[in-house]
């Protein structure tokens, strides 16, 4: 072990050269830390290639900063010496390396960021903590933006973001005269819609000595390490950036919330987790969708899509993480308590949809905005399952999930659990919406537009059944109105019959 005299501390989830912990970096006194703990790899079951993907990363980015001259300690996995957790490294690297300060950067989770905060009274030397400054803004800046609001929209966060970035602007004003394209962007798939081929990247020794030590470490964990072709390296992030810029963006925006099964990726980008993972950053993105619209090379609903989910979404969700923990994570609105189903971990069910779903989630740790939020979110919102577990679920099973966007995401969007903290309505569909967004109803057992017996949609009753059911917490919502008074229109012997079909469903949902 080299002397140093200080570490800086790089996480699985930070792996770019314009760092703030790597900012003052000095080859000649500083020593880089990166490790694979067991303990980030298992406080949740996450996809084999999640960990596949992570622990190729960091080991590539290891070596780059080695190339660039920087003294790095990179443990592995099954180093025999390895502590397992990222505290037990720190203090094992500031004893051996007799270092006396450790820099590193914020980090993503709340409960790593307790720990952090512990750390320089537990180790006995200063720990200083930088901003993360690859997100647009700053957990201080959100605290300002929120303040006074009743309401929090991501909307008005968004136009907000446009100005202070200055994108997609002609002056003060938003190119195409409008904020928002988002009603432009949810055409139904057309017949035979199928996604371009992506990129499959060549593994190296590198990844190839990771994909070995996953599979044996991690034989229990969801997915298959088949047909791994994960981006590992920032220039290999790059090439997958311009796929899309050049050849899919400019369709990214008519079938952003279709579905088509067998066709996982559609016209998305593919590239949130290497965004997530800090081989892309997010303004380099933003800056390249735009030019796209300028020059012509993509249409403006798309390009302004892309760049909200980026600018907009992005940015609100980690606003809303860290100014809502700790006490967000506990949340449960509706009072949500079923245990979730074991089709969410094996996709064996009759509904085509959810087959559809977490088959692509099992095969590629990847499922695309709309089937998590309409498919496996609406669907679990529906029949009640438990917030915690559901969010466990998300953030364990998608090569983009961290705790600071899944949880908004799947408690707040999803699954309504915050009350309307993120969303000003529960995002609640009938099968109705799933047949008229993807070809999933065609083949499936279940016909959509049955509400009841054995061959109706299960999303039918339940859906009428939650609106019901929860009418004391939603029946007030303006937003649901029309909906509850469908239901009261009803004749009382069709609601009845709902009722009892959406008991029989809730009670046998790992038969479904």
């Amino acid at each position: 072990m080299v002397k140093a005299s200080r570490i800086h501390v790089v996480l699985g989830d930070q792996l770019t050269h314009l760092l703030s912990a790597l900012a003052d970096a000095d080859p000649e006194t500083s020593l880089v830390l990166m490790a694979e703990v067991m303990s980030e790899a298992t406080y949740v079951q996450h996809h084999k290639k999640k960990i596949a993907f992570l622990f190729s990363a960091m080991r590539h980015f290891a070596e780059e900063l080695q190339e660039k001259g920087f003294c790095v300690r990179y443990v592995t996995l099954d180093d025999s010496q390895n502590t397992q957790s990222l505290r037990g490294e720190l203090a094992r690297t500031l004893a051996e390396s007799g270092a006396s300060a450790v820099i590193t950067t914020e980090c993503g989770e709340w409960r790593l960021a307790e720990e952090m905060r512990g750390w320089e009274t537990d180790l006995g030397v200063p720990v200083e903590i930088r901003e993360d400054d690859r997100f647009l803004c700053s957990i201080e800046d959100f605290h300002t933006w929120r303040k006074g609001r009743k309401q929090l929209r991501m909307e008005y966060f968004y136009r907000d973001m446009r100005r202070r970035h200055r994108v997609l602007l002609e002056g003060d004003d938003p190119v195409g005269g409008k904020w928002n394209f988002d009603s432009e962007n949810r055409k139904p798939p057309a017949a035979g819609l199928k996604g371009p081929k992506r990129i499959s990247h060549a593994k190296d020794a590198i990844t190839n000595s990771v994909l070995a030590l996953v599979d044996e470490r991690f034989a229990g964990h969801m997915g298959s390490l088949d047909s791994f072709h994960f981006a590992v390296t920032a220039d290999q992030a790059e090439m997958e950036l311009q796929q899309f810029i050049d050849e899919i963006l400019p369709n990214f925006g008519d079938y952003q919330d279709a579905m088509v099964k067998g066709e996982p990726y559609l016209y998305h980008s593919l590239i949130s987790s290497y965004i997530n993972a800090g081989l892309l950053l997010p303004i380099d993105v933003i800056r390249r969708a735009e030019a796209a619209w300028f020059e012509g090379r993509a249409p403006l609903n798309a390009v302004e899509g892309f760049i909200r989910q980026i600018l907009g979404w992005r940015e609100y969700v980690r606003g809303i993480y860290w100014t809502e923990m700790p006490d967000y994570a506990g949340l449960n609105h509706l009072s949500a308590s079923r245990p979730l189903p074991q089709m969410y971990w094996t996709a064996k069910t009759d509904m085509a949809c959810i087959r559809g779903a977490i088959g692509d989630t099992i095969e590629h740790a990847y499922s695309h905005h709309i089937q998590r939020l309409m498919v496996t979110g609406n669907f679990a919102m529906l029949a009640g399952i438990d917030p915690a577990e559901v969010c466990d679920w998300y953030l364990a099973v998608y090569s983009d999930a961290y705790e600071w966007v899944e949880l908004p995401n799947t408690l707040g969007m999803a699954l309504y659990g915050d009350g309307g903290v993120m969303a000003s309505k529960p995002y609640a569909a009938s099968g109705k919406y799933i047949d008229r967004m993807s070809n999933f109803c065609g083949d499936c057992r279940y016909d959509p537009k049955l509400t009841t017996g054995p061959k109706a949609c299960p999303f039918n009753a339940l859906y009428w059944d939650f609106l019901d059911r929860n009418t004391e917490k939603l029946g007030r919502n303006p937003r649901l109105s029309n909906m509850y008074a469908t239901w009261r229109r009803m004749d009382p012997f069709k609601q009845d019959a709902i009722r009892k079909h959406a008991v029989r469903l809730l009670e046998t949902l790992d038969t479904l």
